[in-house]
């Protein structure tokens, strides 16, 4: 399984299938996170915390906790 924590800077993935629990899956589902969407990993901070990606035309940035919920391919 590969999530979104293991994707390299300038990387395009699609999302396979969202993990995690109630409040933190509907947050990242609430994002425009959802089955089927392009994500396009634009930076990874030094320390890898946090993830700053491209969704549906805007940016967003991720903790690395949330960003390994999210299984791509």
């Amino acid at each position: 399984m590969r999530t979104l924590r293991d994707v390299a800077c300038g990387q395009t993935v699609t999302v396979r299938r969202l993990h995690g629990e109630g409040p933190v899956k509907r947050r990242i589902m609430d994002m425009g996170i959802t089955k089927g969407v392009s994500i396009f990993v634009r930076k990874v901070a030094p320390l890898g915390d946090p993830v700053e990606v491209t969704v549906r035309g805007y940016e967003l940035s991720l903790r690395k906790s949330d960003a390994g919920t999210i299984e791509v391919e």
